[in-house]
């Protein structure tokens, strides 16, 4: 008789328990089926924008003429000049001269001819990028934008166009509007689940990587004592066994189910690139919605099944003119073309004009067209004519010196190479008792001393990639290149201060040559070998 009462009692006892309980449960459910409806309909209003922005950008390419008419209305009409009436081209090209957005200009006159463009004015091809890239990018690599799918480990973002929604609620883990990159790379590190990696650049990628290398117990004790959020040794446990294998395949270690990684590309990143997929991002594939330079967006990359570096120039803002490069001469064309005037196979600098400054901008960016798009050119981006290296007026490009470093470090065994940046001896006034030469700093992964023999394979190599190089080392006007091994972190380092320059390119573009005395010391004061 007993046993009733006692079973009454201990009910009464834990009914609140059990109530609050069933009101937690019910809660999370709520909210779990909050957070779906959610995305589900952020990711309707994305397919809806892309469906628009699509059609736009059909009718734009059909159209190119008319297209980049009103483009350069669109300009016109932003511009605070008193001698904007004009709206053709030919008037247009008359009345306003090219002008060279070259460093040496910045250091001279203090100014940037082409200054970044304003959030209000990225034009319709950030905007083109943003949308029509994150739906092909799902629709390549599916559930990327699934909940919990994507994490981005920089504070830059590899898409041109903010979208505050519906793109944050798109997947993307993480704490929203933080500035801090630890917090980034641990909020990435707590979710095993990821399917894309995100980040600003390739370069800022790599310095990712290389910090994880290099901080990689802190971050994992951080992770087990639950700093940030609820402890998870089991997955402090996953990190420290993924970095004890070493870089190579680290990323699909620490994130079985990944797909892909994006960044955006722009001026000096082939290098990084090559070097993440080498090791840390073996297997995976890269795609980046767009070429991008100080003065926006420049190409757009709507397959990213295909290979990495082909964008479609579009024909709306900012306004895009092509100025023929004329191979073995210095001799500029007389005059620029239109996007409908490019021919397949030729190479061409692009001119910008954006609606802040009005500047026929020469960008300095050299294209080769290699497709064509409904009446508009696909193009790969070759190489920088502002990245020549030149001391006897040899000039050497970006694409001829990276293509002999590159062979001469495939001759330094067990070398991988991740970063260079190039220096006039001018600059560091290390051709005093000797004839001018250049200054090359390398970071590898495999090999920690540079011998004399291996220094001496870039002098050799770049001989026989310049037949002017070659004659001018022969008569001694020029000294051999002088090659440089740095420790960890000089680029991060030199990374740091290019983003504090207010003219510096960087982020998108990073350069390769250094024409500031105190970035070359960033690299020299830190060379180890």
């Amino acid at each position: 008789m007993l046993l009733w009462p006692l079973l009454l009692l201990l009910l009464l006892v834990l009914l609140p328990t059990l109530a609050l309980l069933m009101q937690q449960r019910s809660q999370d459910a709520r909210l779990s089926w909050l957070a779906g409806l959610q995305h589900r309909v952020a990711w309707g209003a994305l397919v809806w924008a892309a469906t628009w922005q699509r059609w736009r950008l059909e009718q734009s390419t059909l159209h190119v003429h008319q297209s980049q008419q009103q483009a350069l209305r669109w300009c016109l009409q932003g511009a605070q000049r008193p001698h904007c009436s004009f709206t053709d081209v030919s008037t247009f090209r008359n009345h306003l001269p090219l002008t060279k957005a070259s460093q040496t200009q910045e250091e001279e006159s203090g100014e940037q001819p082409l200054p970044p463009t304003s959030n209000q004015d990225l034009g319709e091809a950030s905007l083109q990028a943003t949308v029509l890239g994150l739906v092909a990018l799902n629709k390549a690599y599916p559930e990327v934008l699934a909940q919990g799918g994507t994490a981005r480990v920089t504070l830059t973002s590899p898409w041109p166009q903010p979208l505050p929604w519906p793109g944050n609620t798109l997947g993307r883990v993480g704490t929203r509007g933080t500035k801090d990159p630890r917090a980034l790379l641990l909020d990435a590190l707590r979710s095993p689940g990821l399917r894309a990696l995100e980040a600003g650049t390739a370069v800022e990628l790599l310095d990712v990587f290389l910090g994880l290398e290099a901080d990689g117990e802190e971050l994992a004790g951080a992770i087990a004592a639950g700093n940030p959020g609820a402890p998870l040794p089991e997955r402090a446990a996953e990190l420290r066994e993924a970095l004890e294998q070493g870089p190579r395949g680290m990323a699909l270690r620490l994130w079985p189910k990944l797909q892909v990684v994006v960044t955006l590309d722009a001026g000096g990143q082939a290098e990084a690139v090559a070097a993440l997929g080498a090791l840390w991002c073996q297997g995976l594939a890269f795609f980046s919605p767009a070429y991008a330079a100080s003065g926006g967006v420049l190409g757009l990359n709507l397959q990213p099944e295909q290979p990495y570096g082909l964008y479609l120039l579009p024909p709306g803002a900012p306004f895009i003119e092509l100025l023929p490069v004329k191979e073995g001469t210095q001799e500029e064309a007389a005059s620029t073309l239109l996007l409908a005037e490019a021919q397949q196979g030729k190479e061409y600098e692009l001119v910008l004009t954006d609606r802040a400054s009005l500047t026929r901008c020469r960008l300095g960016d050299v294209v080769r067209v290699v497709g064509v798009y409904n009446q508009c050119p696909v193009v790969r981006f070759i190489y920088r004519l502002g990245q020549t290296l030149s001391v006897r007026g040899e000039d050497i490009g970006e694409d001829l010196f990276s293509e002999a470093l590159g062979r001469a470090v495939g001759q330094w065994p067990g070398a991988k190479l991740l970063d260079h940046g190039c220096v006039e001896s001018s600059i560091l006034d290390s051709f005093v008792g000797s004839a001018p030469h250049y200054e090359v700093f390398v970071a590898l992964r495999g090999l920690r001393n540079l011998s004399e023999e291996n220094r001496d394979k870039l002098d050799h190599c770049l001989q026989e990639a310049s037949p002017r190089y070659k004659s001018l080392r022969f008569w001694g006007s020029v000294g051999p290149a002088r090659v440089h091994l740095v420790g960890q972190g000089a680029f991060r380092a030199l990374r740091a201060a290019l983003a504090a320059c207010p003219s510096s390119p960087f982020p998108p573009a990073m350069p390769r040559v250094l024409r500031y005395r105190h970035l070359a010391q960033c690299l020299q004061e830190r060379v180890v070998s």
